[in-house]
């Protein structure tokens, strides 16, 4: 459930067009405007924005928000007025570049996206840089990091919520003897099983390993691998059992300790918006019995925390 608030009746993307170019003119940018309008439009409404706003001034809107907002505010917008997939594939792009290499945060969307999304996010990926996303996860990430990255951008998963009871247990007996019942790790039988599975398929088995085993299958992960590879499987796994509770996680952890990782911040709360930021918030609420606004309140301010407000909404 997305937390976006629209306005009751459809706003005229031209009218918000001329509304934006009011609030970048002049000495200094309204940016409270930019955020009132943009903040409260869904994705093809922000595509008409943008259309319209070329068409007018005979300049990208993109490129007016780089040059009138700045720091963690113009990020957050920049990303924002993005459709998804390019969204997406905008902060891969970042993350798998060698000078911001950032392999926590590819792995983060890659390893929480569905096959369809990662299918549009591939193509868009393509048209954006003209160059392949898989070239990219060879050129940066090593390893099993690398098998296992690569296995689920090309693998086209099933995304029904049926599941073969034989083929869950089977499967929860193949990673046992992969993992737990030998010496050292089998890391092809995790990448085949992880990559090639549903999320409720995975869900299945990770009821089933606990069921037959004794023992929590993301203990057994944290046990048998490390490093990226970990954070991968990790991530296929909480999102298979709870998309949302995972992503509490990550917003947590982004806001937890000295100093706040905007960039996470970022990169969850506009990715999500849309799609299950109610959910995440409830999460969030459940197990750190304080709402996400008022973690974010506390760790931002300014333009750039009332446009993650707007985003995530109070209730």
């Amino acid at each position: 459930m997305a937390s976006l608030t629209l306005p009751p009746a459809p706003p005229n993307p031209r009218q918000d067009a001329i509304d934006l170019h009011k609030a970048f003119k002049g000495f200094g940018c309204d940016s409270t405007t930019v955020s009132n309008i943009l903040a409260h439009r869904d994705s093809m409404q922000r595509g008409y924005i943008q259309q319209e706003y070329k068409t007018m001034y005979s300049e990208e809107l993109s490129r007016r928000i780089s040059s009138e907002l700045s720091g963690n505010h113009k990020k957050a917008m920049s990303l924002w007025i993005l459709d998804p997939a390019g969204r997406d594939a905008t902060v891969l792009k970042e993350a798998l570049s060698a000078e911001s290499l950032d392999l926590k945060a590819a792995t983060d969307i890659i390893c929480s996206r569905t096959p369809s999304q990662l299918q549009i996010m591939k193509q868009t990926y393509y048209a954006k840089f003209g160059t392949y996303l898989e070239h990219d996860i060879s050129q940066q990430a090593s390893g099993d990091h690398q098998k296992i990255l690569l296995a689920y951008v090309g693998i086209p998963r099933y995304e029904g919520p049926e599941v073969d009871p034989t083929i869950v247990t089977h499967d929860a007996k193949d990673l046992y003897k992969a993992g737990e019942k030998k010496l050292g790790t089998d890391e092809k039988t995790f990448i085949r099983i992880f990559t090639e599975r549903s999320w409720a398929h995975m869900a299945a088995v990770a009821s089933a390993y606990h069921h037959m085993y004794d023992r929590s299958l993301q203990k057994v992960v944290k046990n048998e691998t490390s490093g990226n590879f970990e954070v991968a499987l990790l991530t296929i796994l909480r999102c298979a059992e709870n998309p949302a509770k995972y992503f509490a996680k990550v917003l947590r952890k982004s806001m937890k300790g000295l100093g706040t990782d905007d960039k996470t911040l970022v990169r969850v709360v506009v990715t999500r918006t849309e799609i299950d930021m109610q959910y995440i918030k409830a999460e969030y609420y459940k197990k750190y019995k304080k709402p996400l606004a008022d973690a974010i309140h506390s760790e931002t301010s300014g333009g750039y925390r009332t446009f993650l407000l707007s985003l995530v909404g109070s209730h």
